[in-house]
């Protein structure tokens, strides 16, 4: 027993010394179709890498001269302005219902003219803003005096508006400032209510690119309104001649039906005279006169 025992040791030691000097096969091909896959997946994300990177650095640029607009040069803003201004409304208006750099009768050239019929008249938009006071309020938050400026500077820029753009009997009795910033736009109602109530006495609505947006299609509504009451007013004053037209039509047909039924009266009268005339010739050709 003793020895058995011993030779079935033996045997699996045999065995597990043989299973650890056994040498593990490996596919060489497979291991450099792996590679090669890895390397491929490794250039195709470091390219999209790159492309990032490359986008990035666009956008990091354009945030720059993004930035460089806003507070750089007045003329490079304003250009800013009346680009961004145009852009909406040419989105929104009828061509024939708008107009650029028009000159008014007062020498004045507003950003743009909706053009409307008088009442209310033309509404001028002006796309200017004071925004060197708004910058150094943003530089200076508690700085008091940076603030009433700011305001002061609006406010003049609101009376600007109101008395070259506002002319009694040509243009509308209210004008719009246009802001490009979203964000300047709700600081200034949220900071400056009193220049805001201002605006409105001196009949300047003050708008943002979405707020213009909306008021826009408002008269964009209002003024296809119009035309169709312009046309609906046509075809009325139309119809109108026609049944005038009509009604001097039926009355010259009853004339001429009159004067057919009268010449219908006459001929018959004519074809009774003929029926009495002709038996009398005829009596008066059979008559014998005596002659040889």
């Amino acid at each position: 027993m003793t020895t058995y025992i011993f030779v079935l040791l033996f045997i699996i030691i045999v065995l597990l010394v043989a299973i650890l000097l056994r040498k593990p096969t490996v596919d060489i091909s497979a291991l450099r179709e792996d590679n090669a896959r890895l390397r491929e997946r490794l250039a195709e994300r470091l390219g999209m890498l790159t492309q990032n990177a490359i986008e990035l650095k666009n956008i990091s640029g354009d945030i720059a001269n993004f930035k460089n607009i806003l507070m750089g040069n007045k003329q490079a803003r304003g250009t800013f302005g009346e680009r961004q201004l145009e852009d909406i409304v040419a989105d929104i208006m009828p061509p024939e219902s708008y107009a650029f750099q028009s000159v008014l009768e007062t020498g004045v050239r507003p950003d743009c003219i909706i053009r409307l019929p008088y009442p209310p008249g033309d509404m001028i938009i002006d796309s200017k803003f004071p925004l060197e006071s708004y910058n150094r309020l943003s530089e200076n938050k508690d700085d008091g005096m940076a603030k009433k400026q700011f305001e002061l500077d609006v406010r003049k820029h609101i009376d600007a508006i109101a008395e070259k753009y506002i002319i009694p009997g040509r243009t509308a009795d209210s004008a719009m400032m246009f802001i490009a910033s979203e964000s300047i736009f709700e600081s200034l109602h949220r900071q400056f209510p009193g220049a805001i109530e201002y605006a409105a006495r001196r009949k300047v609505f003050i708008v943002s690119p979405s707020t213009l947006w909306a008021t826009l299609n408002t008269i964009r509504a209002v003024l296809s309104d119009i035309k169709i009451k312009r046309v609906a007013n046509k075809i009325k004053k139309e119809l109108d001649l026609l049944l005038t037209d009509l009604s001097r039509l039926s009355e010259r047909a009853g004339k001429v039906q009159q004067h057919f039924s009268q010449a219908a009266s006459d001929i018959e009268m004519l074809q009774t005279s003929v029926n009495k005339v002709t038996p009398r010739a005829e009596k008066l050709r059979d008559m014998d006169f005596g002659e040889d």
